[in-house]
Formats: structure tokens, C-alpha cells, sequence
């Protein structure tokens, strides 16, 4: 009866409520966005590589280091040595290091540099390892393994060539099609960069790049893929590396000796930390996008008490009728935060429906142009409790019109 009055209530003045549920709505949809975007994305950077002691590379800033290394976003300062790398790896502390060779693209993917242990040491998420959900690794020198986005939105199958291009653009005019690579395997879906990038040999790098110089092949070269494919060829500089230790104990010792190379500038870094600092870094965007959400909510509670308090004055009539049959003040007082409840209800519904529409939308451009899996449950962290501060914040924006309700009732 309670309700269904309320209920009746609302449809008679369907007007103004839906115009107050429409802007409660957009607000829920903005904050729920908001705050479950930061989640998965914070989640998504944190889950991209786990069971790395320490990346190294050429000295510059950490964040910038982890951006290109792991990411691959932005452009590494400078390589460093081939030489360097094997010193470090056979070091007596470390058990076991990923080289990684950055500079060429295919059709805006990364293309990687790298070794078989890329495929047997390279972890994410909880320290799972990379698997492959066709073919095997790289044996070849001009083989390739796709990572899953490559392979699913550029439509490749076992078999294909593929045609990489000398720097990191989408639109290159710099190809090696002379030296096509074919695909031998098809990792799993990560949910981190892996799945954007294509994985070739340190070898492949210098195989594509034997007949070119500053960017530029060499005019008049004859070396065929078989002359090539005879030689043993081994990388001058390779972008940065990733290294695991044998004990854990060792990582600062270990850190402290790299930073101090005296052969040339490098930088270890901890990848957790520099995690750490690039999202203090992103605090303040955080915390403002959180208080434009804050305020657009706080912009329709005001609305929904603005209308709430307008009906009053219409509902004199109904009011009187109600004390009449023999409604107490207080009753009246609570038929007003029903009413109010119902519209923050029915708005917290309909924003998280669009919500997930919305996410179901752009989760492929997300990927694809940001390497963020952002899932559509949007009520996988802290959602629920935002929705129950909605819920609580609806109460104390209708209290004003319901004790004005209570007072009239008297």
C-alpha cells in the first residue's frame, strides 16, 4: 500500500520525474564510469608483467624507462650495448634475463625483438606464463608470433607473411618487404601489451635491417633471405632488458652494480615502484576526475530536492486528504523519501545499463588503440559501495522536502 501510493504518486507527476531520473541518471553513469574505469585500468597496467626483478635500460627516468620497455608507449632515450647485456645476464645473481628490441612496426603494432625466453621466463597477472593458442615459438629467423589482438584484428592465420615497416607509425613508406616473416604461432589472450605486439628474433631485427643504414636501405644490395638465413648474426645494441634474480635478497645489490656501470649509462629499475610513482603521478587526474563526478551528482540531488520540494506545494490537497484517513505526520515524512528512493533506484539502474552498454562499445577501441582491458561488470570493485553512498546521499537531499511534507501534515 506504501509503496504503491508512492508508486501513483510519482506517475502523477511523470513530467518532472523523468526529467530528474534522466539527470540522476547521466550522473550514476559518470561516476560508476569514472570510478570503475580507474579501477581496471590501475588494474590493467598493474597485471602486465609480474616475476620481473628489474628492467634495465638505458639511463633516463623510470616511468619513461617502464612506459617504452613494458608498455610500449613513448621512444627510448638510447639502446644499449649487445656487449653490456651479456655481462649483466651472466652474472652469478641472476637467473635469468629477456632481451627486448624495439624500433619497427607492422600496421601501428609493436614489432619486438627478442629470445626463447621471452616465451619461458615472460609472466603477467599472477605470475602466469605466455601460452600459445596456435603454433609454437619462433624458430626461424624470419619467423613471427602474433600476440591474440594482432592476429584477430589484422585477420592472420598460421602461415601468413607478414611485411614490417622501419619505425613505430602507423603510415610507413620505410618497408622491409623484401624479407617478409611468416607466422608460426598465435599466443592466448593476456589482457596486457603482449596481446598488441609481434614477437620476432633478435636475429630477424638484424636480418631486416642488414642492407640499411640511418634509416635508409642501401641501394644496389643483393643479399638474398637464404645468403642471410647462412649467417650468424648477432645484435650490436638491443632497447632495454628484463631480469630475473636468483635470489630476491640480491635485487638492490644488484640494482646499485647496474646504475653504477662504468662501461655505459644504465638504469635498473623495480618495476613495482616505478608503478608506484607513475600513478602518483596520475593522483591528481584521478582525484579530479572523481570530484567532477562528485560534483555532478551533487548538481542532481539538488534537482531531485528542488522538484521534490515544488511538489509539495502542488500536493496541499492530497496532503490534507491523507491526514484525513488518518496518515501521521511522519508517515507523510517517509512517503517523500520513498519517492525519492524510487527515482535514485530507478536512476542507479538505468546508468548502469548504459554503463555497460557503453563498455560493451568501446572495449575493442580501448584495446586497440590503448591497451586497456576494461571489463564490463561493472560491479567487480568498489561500485557497490558508490551506489549505497548514492542511495544514503538521496536520503539527506530529500530530507528538506520531506520534513517539509512532515510540518504541513501537522
Amino acid at each position: 500500500m506504501f509503496i504503491k501510493l508512492a508508486l501513483q504518486s510519482l506517475i502523477n507527476r511523470k513530467g518532472s520525474v523523468v526529467m530528474t531520473i534522466l539527470a540522476m541518471t547521466v550522473s550514476i553513469f559518470v561516476l560508476l564510469g569514472v570510478e570503475h574505469v580507474r579501477h581496471q585500468a590501475k588494474e590493467s597496467f598493474t597485471n602486465t608483467v609480474s616475476g620481473t626483478d628489474l628492467i634495465v635500460g638505458a639511463r633516463t627516468g623510470s616511468v619513461n624507462l617502464l612506459l617504452y620497455s613494458v608498455f610500449r608507449v613513448g621512444t627510448p632515450t638510447n639502446n644499449i650495448t649487445w656487449d653490456s647485456f651479456q655481462r649483466i645476464s651472466s652474472s652469478r645473481n641472476v637467473e635469468w634475463a629477456i632481451p627486448i628490441s624495439l624500433g619497427d612496426s607492422h600496421k601501428g603494432y609493436r614489432v619486438i625483438g627478442t629470445n626463447h625466453d621471452y616465451f619461458k621466463y615472460f609472466s603477467y597477472g599472477n605470475k602466469r606464463s605466455l601460452t600459445f593458442l596456435e603454433g609454437k615459438p619462433f624458430e626461424k629467423m624470419l619467423d613471427v608470433v602474433l600476440g591474440f589482438d594482432v592476429a584477430t584484428k589484422l585477420g592472420y592465420k598460421l602461415g601468413d607473411k607478414i611485411v614490417v615497416a622501419h619505425g613505430v607509425s602507423k603510415t610507413s613508406f620505410s618497408l622491409h618487404d623484401d624479407r617478409p616473416f611468416t607466422v608460426v604461432g598465435i599466443l592466448e589472450p593476456t589482457g596486457t601489451p603482449v596481446d598488441q605486439s609481434l614477437h620476432v628474433s633478435l636475429q630477424g631485427i638484424e636480418a631486416i635491417h642488414i642492407d640499411w643504414k640511418q634509416g635508409v636501405k642501401i641501394r644496389g644490395s643483393t643479399l638474398t633471405i637464404e645468403q642471410i638465413e647462412k649467417m650468424t648474426l648477432e645484435p650490436k645494441t638491443i632497447t632495454a632488458f628484463m631480469v630475473g634474480l636468483k635470489s630476491r635478497i640480491a635485487t638492490f645489490r644488484v640494482q646499485r652494480a647496474i646504475n653504477n656501470y662504468n662501461k655505459e649509462p644504465l638504469m635498473a629499475i623495480l618495476p613495482g615502484v616505478a608503478l608506484s610513482e607513475l600513478w602518483q603521478m596520475m593522483g591528481i587526474l584521478e582525484n579530479t576526475l572523481r570530484l567532477v563526478s562528485a560534483l555532478v551528482l551533487v548538481a542532481a540531488l539538488l534537482g531531485l530536492s528542488a522538484m521534490l520540494l515544488a511538489s509539495i506545494r502542488e500536493r496541499q490537497q492530497e496532503i490534507r486528504l491523507l491526514r484525513v484517513v488518518g496518515a501521521p505526520p511522519f508517515f507523510l515524512f517517509l512517503l517523500i523519501e520513498l519517492e525519492a528512493i524510487l527515482i535514485s533506484l530507478t536512476s542507479i539502474f538505468l546508468g548502469a545499463i548504459m554503463l555497460y552498454f557503453c563498455l560493451e562499445l568501446v572495449r575493442d577501441l580501448l584495446i586497440s588503440h590503448f591497451g586497456l582491458h576494461i571489463t564490463s561488470n561493472i560491479f567487480s570493485n568498489s561500485s557497490p559501495i558508490f551506489l549505497i553512498f548514492v542511495i544514503f546521499a538521496t536520503l539527506l537531499a530529500a530530507a528538506v522536502p520531506s520534513f517539509t511534507a512532515y510540518k504541513s501534515g501537522k
